[in-house]
């Protein structure tokens, strides 16, 4: 899964340690999701959409298996 994550938090100013502490997780967390090493919980990728105010679908992107 890909994610929009690093270009959201980007264009809002935000390290990966102020958006880690906005979401109250690791930073280490942010980091593995915005590399696509860590697909998030449900319920923190609801957190990452209402922060963002984005649908979750435009910010994490299902890759079909080809």
């Amino acid at each position: 899964m890909r994610s929009r994550v690093r270009d959201l938090r980007e264009a809002a100013g935000w390290s990966q340690a102020a958006l880690a502490e906005r979401l109250e997780v690791s930073r280490q967390t942010v980091n593995a999701i915005e590399t696509g090493k860590y697909d998030p919980s449900l319920p923190l990728a609801f957190r990452i959409a209402r922060l963002f105010a984005e649908p979750i679908e435009t910010i994490f992107l299902y890759d079909e298996p080809q």
